[in-house]
């Protein structure tokens, strides 16, 4: 997401405006970056890989942790095209309708339908 608000000239002339350089992060912001607020809970991810594999598999730490990364990141990236059209509309919550049309503007459109169905049964549970 980027802005299309024009950079104003910081000596107030008319001339080419300045580019500012992003903020530098500090080491105290750093530190309270936390690896658990970026990636889904492995218990969960590991219980749904059990049950995905026969009873008698077992699943590595190295494969569960790798799944984790993935679910992750690909969640992030739906999740970043559903807030930039959220953005482009100047809304602020991002909803159901915005994750499917984000996945269909990524490619993922046999994931649609039977997610807009199960969105559907969820709403219906919930009133």
């Amino acid at each position: 997401m980027t802005s299309n608000a024009p950079l104003a000239p910081v000596d107030g002339s008319a001339g080419e405006p300045e580019i500012q350089s992003p903020q530098q992060i500090t080491e105290q912001e750093i530190g309270e970056f936390r690896e658990q607020d970026r990636v889904l809970p492995i218990a969960n991810i590991a219980r749904i890989m059990k049950n995905s594999v026969p009873m008698t598999s077992k699943i590595s730490k190295e494969a569960k942790e790798a799944v984790q990364e993935c679910l992750s990141e690909f969640i992030s990236f739906i999740t970043s095209e559903a807030a930039e059209k959220c953005h482009d509309e100047k809304r602020k919550t991002i909803g159901g309708e915005d994750v499917l049309y984000a996945m269909m503007l990524l490619g993922l459109e046999q994931y649609v339908e039977p997610l807009k169905i199960h969105l559907a049964k969820m709403r219906t549970v919930s009133e």
